[in-house]
């Protein structure tokens, strides 16, 4: 046997989607809303939407990570929308340009008290 072969592959795991205890546990999670908004420090941030936008709106950027971002607004922003976030480093300005590819209002009783919408960005 050669020291570097490849470890032999294990049988992938077959799934019986029909199990009457997996249906069950599925239709339990159905009308779950996972939030995950309080894992990352929240951080204020200007948006510009469209390609020409002039004029910023102030929103709160609550989760980033590779190429996804998502903010907090007082506003619905479109599915597909072009938006640019500006955050402010100290003297200096970040620049991030995103397309919008989910919004929602938020779920949380502080979000409907507020008119708080969350969007998801995939940023490029």
């Amino acid at each position: 046997m050669n020291r570097y072969s490849p470890p032999a592959q294990k049988p992938a795991n077959r799934v019986d989607w029909n199990d009457p205890h997996l249906e069950s546990l599925l239709r339990k999670t159905e009308t779950w809303k996972l939030d995950n908004r309080g894992a990352y420090p929240a951080q204020e941030v200007q948006i510009h939407i469209g390609w020409g936008a002039a004029a910023g709106k102030p929103a709160l950027l609550v989760w980033e990570r590779d190429q996804a971002m998502v903010l907090e607004t007082c506003f619905p922003i479109m599915q597909g929308e072009h938006v640019r976030v500006d955050s402010y480093l100290g003297e200096g300005v970040r620049v991030v340009w995103g397309v919008v590819v989910e919004g929602r209002e938020g779920y949380r009783t502080e979000d409907q008290a507020n008119g708080v919408h969350v969007h998801w960005l995939h940023v490029r």
